[in-house]
């Protein structure tokens, strides 16, 4: 019966074309007044949508012949479902009562002697990459990330659920908590079950609670994590180390929205959006008959492939900065920071390196280097043996980061942009004196630095002057004093105004 609604009733869900998102398809409904006179109408994307006359339904209808919980209407994968809660006055699908029965669209819904028309809506959206070099608590300007928080953007305020799989460490459950910040669930709970951590024979307890004396131990009814996630979000860690016996349950959960406790005989209806991620390869387990078809297809509503940091080398720069200005192994007893930038030799090793720990791992190089180093710099020294050795100063890995961008990382609060960079190196005059030397060398920083800044802005001296805080009229005293011109002419959009 199902299919003859996938024409009209598609789910949330990509489209892919040749491997890259497009399109995403958003599911929702729209529930209207029959009344023409001071007509109403909602819009739900809520997987189930509860209705009553009580406040803490989705649908609240002030109606004495309507019951406290009177009905639900349950999102399916390729249809709705409206479902009786043995109310009083009955629920009424053109004017033949149900117990449960399949919408179809333009239908009229009686509630009591409430009457509405119920309509499904699908909504079909671009994808575009996002300019911001950050989303939510995610951070990387790499096109691949980029891609991700176009997709994040479109589906965080709806009730998709969503597979994230990636390699360990590249950071999922930052793009679950991520999502359910920025979705309208966001006051609500966000649960963490991690299907690994826990044994086998108790995670059916600790996902869907159990009843006082269902097996030995059970001294108290106990609330599973789906109930404790009402409202909210479950985010499921590790889902390809779920059983299979227990797969048919989960299923059960997403299809029904509602969970049965160990021992219980009755369900219990559940308002929880999913998502879930993995580090195996899901499809690949599908063909080897160690996870469900049908689940597989149910749960990747929208399906996130995390890129590994190695694959977005030129993202850590920015990661680098972010652990030092935002980490509090980075503070010293008054607050303050104690580590302010990355020397060249140091970020060239680490982006010669391949992460085989991803993300993580480089957090957890960042923490020892705070612990480890003298100055307020991060130095080759302060690195694990294994990353230092990656340094080639004569001939730099061909995933290292070019040179305008593999520079020191200043995370100073008021400044948000990576530095620009330095003058290379150069040999000490010893026939000068200690000052001699220093403004020599100083005057030769402050020449490559504004060159530099101008070339990475195309010569524009207010982009230029607002990326180094440095007031636009000194900055272009600088260019006089070093002799720094515009190879572009006076076709500068910037240089007409003196």
């Amino acid at each position: 019966m199902a299919n003859r609604f996938q024409d009209y009733i598609s789910p949330t869900k990509i489209s892919y074309l040749d491997g890259k998102p497009t399109t995403i398809h958003l599911r929702k409904c729209r529930i209207v007044t029959q009344q023409i006179a001071n007509r109403k109408e909602w819009i739900f994307e809520h997987g189930l949508i509860t209705i009553g006359s009580l406040d803490d339904n989705n649908l609240v209808i002030n109606d004495e012949t309507v019951s406290r919980y009177h009905a639900q209407i349950i999102q399916t994968e390729d249809s709705y479902v409206i479902r009786d809660l043995d109310s009083t006055n009955g629920t009424w699908i053109n004017q033949v009562r149900i117990k449960e029965a399949y919408l179809s669209p333009g239908c009229l819904l009686r509630f009591g002697e409430a009457e509405f028309i119920f309509q499904p809506l699908d909504e079909e959206v671009a994808v575009v990459p996002s300019n911001e070099e950050k989303f939510g608590d995610i951070i990387g300007g790499n096109v691949k990330m980029r891609e991700i928080y176009g997709i994040l953007e479109k589906i965080a305020p709806t009730n998709a659920t969503v597979v994230i799989e990636g390699e360990t460490g590249t950071g999922k459950e930052v793009i679950a908590h991520t999502l359910h910040k920025m979705s309208l669930r966001s006051k609500k709970p966000f649960v963490v079950f991690d299907c690994g951590a826990v044994p086998e024979s108790l995670i059916e307890s600790e996902l869907f609670g159990h009843e006082k004396g269902s097996f030995t131990g059970a001294i108290m009814t106990r609330q599973g994590l789906f109930e404790l996630a009402q409202g909210g979000t479950i985010f499921l860690d590790e889902l390809g180390e779920l059983s299979l016996e227990l797969q048919p349950k989960l299923l059960r959960v997403l299809e029904q929205r509602e969970v049965r406790r160990v021992g219980a005989a009755k369900a219990i209806p559940v308002d929880v959006r999913v998502i879930a991620a993995t580090n195996r390869k899901l499809e690949e387990e599908v063909r080897n008959n160690r996870f469900r078809e049908d689940l597989f297809y149910r749960l990747s509503v929208v399906r996130i492939f995390l890129p590994p940091l190695r694959d977005r080398i030129d993202d850590l720069p920015l990661l680098v900065k972010h652990f030092l200005k935002n980490s509090s192994f980075n503070r010293d007893a008054n607050a303050n920071l104690k580590l302010r930038s990355i020397s060249r030799e140091a970020l060239n090793a680490m982006t010669s390196y391949t992460w085989p720990g991803n993300v993580r791992e480089l957090l957890n190089v960042v923490e020892r280097a705070c612990s480890l180093a003298d100055g307020d710099c991060i130095e080759l020294g302060d690195l694990p043996e294994h990353i230092a050795s990656c340094h080639t100063p004569s001939a730099p890995s061909q995933t290292a980061l070019p040179a305008a961008t593999a520079t020191p990382v200043e995370p100073a609060p008021e400044s948000t942009e990576i530095a620009a960079p330095q003058a290379q190196p150069q040999a000490v005059d010893l026939n000068k004196t200690f000052k001699e030397a220093k403004e020599e060398w100083l005057a030769n920083f402050e020449g490559e630095y504004i060159r530099a800044l101008l070339e990475k802005n195309n010569y524009n001296i207010s982009q230029a002057s607002r990326e180094s805080d440095i007031d636009r009229k000194y900055f272009r005293k600088l260019m006089k004093k070093y002799g720094i011109v515009n190879p572009n002419n006076s076709d500068s959009n910037d240089l007409d105004d003196e």
